[in-house]
This record gives C-alpha cells, sequence and structure tokens, in this order.
C-alpha cells in the first residue's frame, strides 16, 4: 500500500461536520497551505501521532513532531507552517505508531 491523500474539509461559519478516514500503517498526507490542521480521535490505548518534516536548519534536518493521543481522546494537532512541514510534493506526511482504532480528519480554516 501507499501513503493515502486526505480530502481537506474547510471550517466555516456554518460549521463543520467532519467526516473522519480510518487510519493506515503507510500513513496519510494532504495538500497544505499553512492553514491545516488534521484532528485524530483514538478509541483504543495511547497512540503517537508523528508529522513528518522536511525542513533543514544549517545543513541539519529539522527533527519531526510526534504527538501523543492516549485513549479515548481527540486532538487537533497543527497548523502546519509549509517552509517546516511540506514534503517536495506540498504534501504534509502523517504517520501512525498503530493505526487500530484511530481516525482523521484534515481541516482547513475557511476565511
Amino acid at each position: 500500500m501507499a501513503r493515502t491523500e486526505l480530502t481537506v474539509q474547510t471550517i466555516s461559519r456554518a460549521g463543520l461536520e467532519a467526516a473522519y478516514t480510518s487510519a493506515i500503517a503507510d500513513g496519510h498526507k494532504f495538500v497544505n497551505d499553512g492553514m491545516m490542521l488534521v484532528t485524530v480521535k483514538n478509541g483504543a490505548v495511547d497512540k503517537t501521532i508523528t508529522v513528518q518534516t522536511a525542513a533543514t536548519v544549517d545543513g541539519k534536518a529539522v527533527g519531526d513532531d510526534s504527538v501523543t493521543v492516549t485513549a479515548n481522546e481527540e486532538r487537533d494537532i497543527g497548523p502546519f507552517p509549509p517552509s517546516i512541514y511540506n514534503q517536495a510534493d506540498g504534501m504534509v506526511y502523517i504517520d501512525y505508531s498503530s493505526p487500530t482504532n484511530v481516525t482523521i480528519a484534515a481541516k482547513r480554516l475557511g476565511l
């Protein structure tokens, strides 16, 4: 399998009833313009969500971000400055310590 692209949903003044996608072992990606966030729901044991970085400082890689989502928790993660998080394809890459009982939604703040 390959990393799957998430559909970005826009948050507006009318509100958003987000649609969630099941996490997969190969991770997800989404288009990023700096106004994005992801919401991760975890229904089981604690999980680590890793957001890959692509930036370097003085030739040294910037470390990836890791966020723990505890059991039965929902966590918003972001925003993602493009100069730090965008991979060569303009996407942000998300990985999971385990995809079991995890769902995710990519959201963009609409202006």
